[in-house]
Formats: C-alpha cells, structure tokens, sequence
C-alpha cells in the first residue's frame, strides 16, 4: 500500500485539515516525509531553526521552556495536532522545548514545498492559514490569561498580608473590649457610692476630657517609660490598687504627676482608688475603640484603593487620564513589599501635568509592573522613585530603582516575551511583554536606562 493510500484516512480524521479535498491530502503527504521519535527524543530545541511542519498522527509531545534551570510546560501535542511553520508564518526559530513522551510518528513537510502549496492547494492553504489564525489567537489570549493571574496573585497575596494585620487588631481589641466591659459594672458601682461635691466632678471630668481629646501619646518609647515609672512610683506611694496597670493607662494619654496630685485634691486620698479606677475604665474603653477605628479605617482606605486601582464602579473605556492617581494606587497595592524590602518609595510629581487619552486599567498594569520588578531585586533600604512632568508635547512618566541595574546581555531580550530571570514561579516572562504592547496601544514609546545602582524606565505619552 502507498503511503498516502495509509495516510489519508488519518489525515480525514483530523480536525484541522481532514475537510479538505482528498487530493490536496494526497499531495501533502507526497511532499512530506513521515518521522519516528523513540521516548525522550526532541523534536526541536531553543535556538533551532524551525523549517518544518509538523502533524502529529501517534503519540505525544511535551513542549516546555526553560527557566532558570527548572522546566515549564505550556503544551502537550496530541495526535491531530499540528505544530512547527506554517504557510505565512514569521516563525524562525524555537523557544521552547518539544519531546517525545512515548513513540511519535509525525508527517512533517519542509517549508521549501510551501510556495507551490500556495499556488495550487488552495483549500489545503485556507484550511492551515485558519489554524495559525486560530493557534495565535489563542497563544495571545493565554499569554494574556497567564500574565493577569499571575498579577491577580501576586495583588492577593499583598492584599491578604495587608488586610490580615488590620482585621486581626479589629478582632484582638474587640474580645479585650467585650473583656474590659465585664468588670465596668462593679467600678461603676463604687464610683455611685461616693459623695462627690458637683466642683469635683466637674474637675475631674474636664482634666479627663482634656486628656481624652489630646489622644493617645506620641512621645518616645523612653518618655513614656519614664512618666510610667514616675506614676507608677506616685500610686504606689498612696496605696493605689493597681499601681502598674493604671501607670500604663495614664501615661499613654499623657497624664502626668501633677493631674493625679489635683484629682486627688477634688476628691480627697480617701476616695482617690475608686475615682482613679473608673478614669482607668474610661481611658482603656476609649483605646480599645481608637484601635477598632484604626484598624477600620485602614481596612476602608485598602477597599478604595483597590476600587481606585481597578476602577471599579468607573467607566473603563479610553478617558483621560491623569497618570499620577494610578500611580500613586498601584504603589499602594504593593505597600507590603515595600515594608518588607525596606524601601523608601517616592512621587516626584509636577503640580500641574497633562492629561493623556488611555485606559486606566491597562496603565495600571504598565506601574505595577515596573514596580513589582523593581522591588524584586532591590537590596534592603533602596529607593523606588517614580516621576512625572510634562516634557514638550508629551507627558514623561519615569520610575527609577536603585537596585543593581540590569546587566549588559540581559537588556536587549527585556521585552521579549517568556523571557526572564526570575525562579519558576515567581514570573511567567510576560511582565515586560505586556508592558511594551500596553505602551503600543497608547502610542507611547519607552527608553530603558541602566547602570549599577540605577535603572530608569522612561516613558512618553501624547498628551490628550
């Protein structure tokens, strides 16, 4: 039997090409040659001249890339698959890797056979143009799909860090309040006992309100254990109940010695412990509620940040823009990474800057890029600066890093797509890929400068 006499019933059944007319098969499989693979054989390696195409009819094929020493897989051909350069196709050399999982045989046709193809096998050629059209679209949508949920996870994570500390004192001050408020009762029961003139009360309440609206103490850590000790040493002296515990209380709202001196000149030594015990009640209740409105406000500022940065509830179509505010969001999104790197984050923004026609969401995915990469490999105590100014008829948007700078034979392959230097895991290669489209789609261009302890992003956009 001839060999396409054997082909052709496994080129019919393939979903890519098998409706077109069997003549057209016939002459593919005559101008091709059928190869055998063993386990483990490549079928092409990075850098190999891709001249072949190859459909897969047994067996299958694991395509994987290389990063920093540990593999990826982004595909596995089957049998019907189609694979290498196509008619049209741009494609030179491989990226990746292709390998045997089992024995493969493949019907591969040289590109040299491509032109009279072209010339005489016309529904064959439409039926091969619609896959790549097909295989781009989706390779794009996928890288697409990749890069965002790598983004997506890495804003989690950050997010997660950001919101646990917040919630977390919400809960602690909460059950320590729920616990305060169980002993208030039996205080406020001595404190009715008392025989107050109305002058004391009245004296008492207004050195309290005083020290209430003044909030909690900002001074240092060694002022405030020396006003401790110095209360602690004045209740002590006069047999208060809890000496250390009201010291605290009074010194982180900034009592002093002389306040206890004139409470107990209103109230007299006598009834000094009950009247001390319920201003403690007060001022513990009103910290423990300052800690929950703390803690909720900051969790409401994440909430409108992160609104802010994706624009939520916002019209997402191209708008003027005013590029200082998502900057300014996208920083904060990665505000965990900056206190875990230590490192100092600036806005060197003009007062008055152009408005550029974009859309915010794309533009916030152009910062928290070049940030997010920027923070990777600074060294602890570095500065992560971002500019912007108008620059003639465009708006100059720089973000500048005092890491290591980017070394010489890594800088032309930034933008290309998979490329990377990061650990797997840690980045897909597509940061800098999709920075480059985004700033294409918005018609700007992007200068890269770099030496050790500099490296500046410098981009232009048209102004609105």
């Amino acid at each position: 039997m001839m060999l396409s006499e054997a082909l052709l019933p496994v080129l019919k059944a393939n979903p890519h090409i098998g409706h077109v007319p069997d003549e057209q098969l016939v002459w593919l499989v005559e101008q091709s040659e059928v190869l055998e693979l063993a386990e483990g054989d490549f079928l092409f390696r990075p850098g190999e001249a891709i001249d072949h195409m190859h459909v897969v009819l047994e067996g299958r094929i694991r395509i994987w890339f290389e990063q920093n020493g540990q593999s990826r897989e982004i595909d596995r051909m089957e049998p019907g698959d189609i694979t290498g350069v196509l008619p049209f196709s741009r494609l030179k050399q491989a990226m990746g890797h292709g390998v045997a999982l089992e024995p493969v045989r493949i019907l591969s046709t040289h590109r040299d056979v491509f032109p009279a193809m072209l010339r005489t096998q016309y529904e064959l050629v439409e039926a091969l143009v619609h896959f790549m059209t097909n295989r781009v679209r989706n390779f794009t949508t996928l890288r697409s799909q990749n890069e965002k949920l790598m983004a997506l996870g890495k804003l989690s994570a950050g997010l997660a860090h950001e919101l646990n500390n917040p919630a977390a004192a919400v809960v602690r001050s909460a059950t320590e309040l729920k616990r305060h408020l169980g002993f208030l009762p039996e205080g406020f029961k001595r404190v009715l006992s008392l025989r107050l003139s109305p002058e004391a009360i009245d004296g008492v309440r207004n050195i309290l309100t005083e020290r209430m609206q003044q909030g909690a103490s900002e001074r240092s850590l060694r002022e405030r254990r020396q006003a401790e000790r110095a209360l602690e040493d004045w209740l002590d002296d006069l047999d208060c109940a809890e000496p250390d515990e009201w010291a605290e209380v009074l010194a982180e709202f900034q009592f002093e010695v002389p306040d206890l001196e004139t409470i107990a000149a209103l109230v007299g030594d006598d009834q000094l412990d009950p009247v001390l015990n319920w201003v403690c009640n007060v001022l513990t209740t009103e910290r423990f509620v300052t800690d929950i409105e703390d803690a909720s406000r900051r969790i409401s500022d994440l909430v409108t940040s992160v609104k802010s940065y994706s624009y939520m509830d916002q019209n997402t179509d191209r708008q003027a823009v005013d590029v200082r505010s998502g900057i300014r969001n996208s920083a904060k999104m990665l505000e965990h990474k900056f206190r875990k790197h230590q490192v100092e984050w600036v806005e060197a923004f003009a007062e008055e800057v152009p408005l550029i026609q974009g859309y915010p969401g794309e533009l916030n995915q152009v910062w928290t890029n070049l940030m997010d990469n920027a923070l990777d490999v600074m060294p602890e105590g570095g500065r992560l600066e971002a500019r912007v100014e108008a620059d003639g008829p465009c708006l100059r948007v720089q973000i500048v890093d005092s890491g290591p700078g980017i070394p010489e034979e890594v800088l032309p392959r930034i933008f290309e797509p998979f490329f990377t230097t990061k650990a797997m895991g840690e980045g897909t290669g597509l940061g800098l890929d999709v920075v480059r489209k985004i700033l294409q789609h918005h018609r700007a261009d992007v200068q890269v400068h770099t030496e050790p302890g500099r490296t500046c992003f410098e981009m232009w956009f048209p102004q609105s």
